[in-house]
């Protein structure tokens, strides 16, 4: 699959996330050819403070996902705190308080396998540093979907588990933080 091919891209981190993100989502060029779809473990008693963060050190624009909100490229979306985001077939957006999923909402896998079901294989699924499994099935979702998949070096991760337990029984390519955001920018065109 070539990146041109992409029609959406999924993230989901834990802890160390903040760091990660802020090595990849400010190389996205204004141009971004693809909503970006986040998934990060935030307490559900708190704000997810990544977003004005991140808005004011990105081309791109930067929100919390609305429910029934349609995607748009070059926007990047985060889940908000205490709910699921998923992807619905028709390419807009979701929020569910369903059940925790691997003792988190949001949950990673839930965002990726409702991304994998949206997008097949135009989705890329990427999973950076965190401390629990959640994110694993998710990322076979994408790949079993014919979608690209991609894992933060655990080596050089914030915290491996995620990472490694993403890796299990998985093809994915294993890139450092700044191949990951080089690989992105160089999606669009």
């Amino acid at each position: 699959m070539t990146t041109n091919e992409t029609r959406a891209v999924v993230i989901g981190a834990s802890a160390g996330a903040v760091q990660a993100l802020l090595k990849i989502l400010p190389a996205l060029p204004a141009e971004f050819p693809a909503p970006v779809l986040i998934a990060v473990h935030v307490p559900p008693d708190r704000d997810n403070a990544l977003v004005p963060l991140l808005q004011s050190r990105c081309n791109v624009r930067v929100k919390e996902a609305e429910d029934k909100e349609p995607v748009a490229a070059g926007v990047v979306y985060f889940a908000p705190s205490d709910y699921h985001l998923l992807v619905e077939r028709d390419g807009s957006l979701a929020l569910s308080s369903d059940e925790l999923v691997n003792y988190s909402r949001p949950s990673i896998d839930v965002l990726f396998e409702s991304a994998a079901d949206a997008y097949g294989a135009g989705l890329t699924g990427i999973i950076l540093t965190g401390a629990n499994s959640d994110g694993a099935a998710g990322l076979q979702a994408v790949a079993t979907a014919g979608g690209e998949t991609i894992v933060e070096d655990p080596r050089q991760a914030y915290a491996s588990t995620m990472p490694e337990a993403a890796l299990v029984g998985s093809s994915a390519r294993i890139l450092s933080l700044d191949a990951i955001a080089d690989h992105l920018a160089r999606m669009t065109g």
